[in-house]
């Protein structure tokens, strides 16, 4: 799968309610021993947008310290805040911090802790036949165009203009979104708001949306499957999606 110049960055934050003390002592400055954490099995659920990350972290923090697990369920921001909204997890993962809303659901700014997790970087993702990666140029104009359904073909000449040198074919494009609740959806529209005033007043921005054009996938790495297995797709994922699939 190929991907195209553009790169938006976002910051998954993780969700935890306020809780008693662990009985790990936090370690002393000048270079003291990490202590050796209680055994304990953590369950998590959010954001897709982190989850390489999470899953290479909580495996490596395994293998050091065997007697603590975390489970990580990569179900979208939306579900991950609604599940610690309900208690049913230890802690949530979105790639947007809290509304008001969201944190007094939860008791109150005070019973809930924000932590930011990790540094990622969101990519238009593409599957074009004879465009190589990182070849396709897109303008936040036709970026826009794309995503509001109103270029609908690869040669529009609105991207032969941008794309001097490179053979365009007469193809569909195939917009691909997320269909659940997604902070990597926020982090897109909230671009797409800033640099297009028709999509900020037709569509706006959010972790769901309602899309102009286009197919929906649930998750970063179905996102990242469909472009893949459909020619002409186009969509948008964090860039770990694009170099694993």
């Amino acid at each position: 799968m190929k991907r195209a110049l553009i790169a938006l960055f976002g910051v998954a934050m993780v969700l935890a309610a306020c809780g008693g003390n662990t009985g790990a002592t936090n370690p002393s400055t000048g270079g003291a021993k990490v202590p050796t954490p209680p055994a304990a099995s953590l369950t998590g659920a959010g954001a897709t947008f982190p989850q390489p990350f999470y899953a290479a972290a909580f495996f490596a923090y395994n293998k050091k310290f065997s007697q603590v697990t975390v489970n990580y369920q990569a179900v979208g921001s939306g579900a991950g805040i609604q599940q610690l909204t309900k208690k049913t997890v230890d802690f949530g993962a979105s790639d947007v911090p809290l509304k008001s809303s969201e944190a007094d659901a939860m008791g109150g700014s005070d019973k809930v802790v924000q932590l930011a997790g990790t540094l990622g970087t969101e990519s238009l993702a593409y599957n074009l036949q004879g465009v190589s990666d990182g070849q396709l140029k897109l303008t936040p104009d036709t970026i826009a165009g794309i995503f509001l359904g109103k270029i609908k073909k690869w040669n529009d000449r609105a991207l032969t203009a941008d794309n001097s040198g490179v053979s365009l074919p007469n193809q569909d494009i195939r917009v691909v979104h997320r269909s659940d609740g997604s902070g990597t959806t926020y982090i897109f529209t909230d671009y797409l708001s800033s640099v297009s005033p028709e999509w900020s007043s037709k569509v706006g921005k959010g972790k769901s949306v309602s899309w102009p054009a286009g197919q929906g996938a649930s998750g970063n790495a179905a996102v990242a499957t469909t472009i893949k297995q459909t020619p002409g797709a186009i969509g948008y994922v964090e860039l770990a999606y694009v170099l694993q699939t």
